[in-house]
């Protein structure tokens, strides 16, 4: 039997959870995530859902801000003997006296190939890339952000019209499948251990929220396009219509010609010029209002074409 702790908190890391309760050679000791926050317009305190779903299944929780400070209960889990860690999007860097805890170690489940996106964004960064495929990889933790040896990895393949959020429920799958497969090799000692080529690492730094702008005028159809799959659904692609936010919900490349920064009516079509081709704006959402469809929103123009307006370098 093989004594673990989970350390989990948002919804990405629920079914690995459940894969390691479902396994029979497994004894959760401890799940341990984040404190309740205040979430809603009410503020009302909401666990985060792995702490949800331990709880539904009887598991013992501790919930904490910084795991490194809680002196008593590691000592508490020291005492439990557990055979390793299990850490997925648990959104706390681990101390070497944590890391050295269990017996076999803490292993991280990444969503990419490592060593390609370190850090915390790293589904969205595949998708701004044009990547075609991206994966899962287990890593031996160590002190160094997603530097630790490769114990196992799985790769997907990335449609062409791919989102965060499609993508997202694929890795959280995938995660899950490799989790299973991985814990059943650390059972039985049958794992093999890869260090990461460090000439090919790269970064996913996270996501802010005013990255979602883009000046037509400075950036091309193609980065549009894949931004606007890349920030669904946060934070978003928006421009400015008369000085105002206009969120574009989809977009699709296009071959009209259009100049870079203008907006372009044609057949009850919205098209956007941009520094390199043009984009087709689909569904679209006005600053306080629902999402449309362009051509609702163009047949609601009367006649009336909004200008594009910009941002200063001071105001972004």
């Amino acid at each position: 039997m093989l004594k673990v702790v989970f350390c989990g908190t948002p919804d990405i890391s629920t079914n690995c959870l459940q894969k390691l309760h479902d396994n029979k050679e497994v004894e959760i000791l401890y799940v341990v995530s984040q404190p309740d926050r205040p979430s809603g317009r009410g503020k009302k305190l909401k666990s985060p859902e792995v702490v949800e779903l331990a709880n539904k299944l009887g598991l013992n929780v501790f919930q904490t801000p910084n795991l490194n400070k809680e002196t008593d209960f590691l000592t508490k889990l020291k005492h439990l003997d557990p055979d390793c860690f299990v850490v997925f999007a648990f959104a706390q860097f681990l101390s070497s006296k944590v890391l050295e805890l269990p017996k076999l170690g803490c292993f991280n489940i990444h969503t990419s190939l490592l060593p390609k996106y370190r850090g915390a964004a790293p589904i969205h960064y595949a998708i701004l890339n044009g990547d075609t495929a991206t994966g899962v990889s287990i890593q031996k933790m160590v002190k160094k952000m997603d530097a630790g040896d490769i114990g196992y990895s799985a790769s997907i393949k990335i449609e062409v019209n791919e989102t965060t959020s499609s993508l997202y429920e694929k890795l959280k799958t995938l995660s899950a499948d490799s989790l299973d497969i991985f814990i059943n090799k650390i059972n039985t000692r049958d794992v093999e251990f890869t260090q990461q080529d460090d000439k090919n690492i790269s970064f996913a730094p996270t996501i802010k929220k005013e990255e979602g702008y883009v000046d037509l005028t400075k950036e091309s159809a193609q980065t549009i396009e894949r931004k606007t799959r890349a920030y669904k659904p946060w934070p978003g692609v928006h421009i400015l219509l008369n000085n105002k936010r206009c969120k574009l919900i989809d977009i699709s490349l296009c071959e009209q010609s259009v100049p870079a920064g203008d907006i372009s009516i044609k057949d009850n079509k919205v098209f956007l010029g941009c520094h390199e081709g043009a984009i087709e704006v689909l569904h679209l959402q006005l600053e306080g209002k629902q999402p449309i469809a362009a051509s609702t929103w163009v047949n609601g123009l009367q006649g009336k074409l909004p200008e594009v307006s910009f941002l200063n370098k001071e105001e972004s």
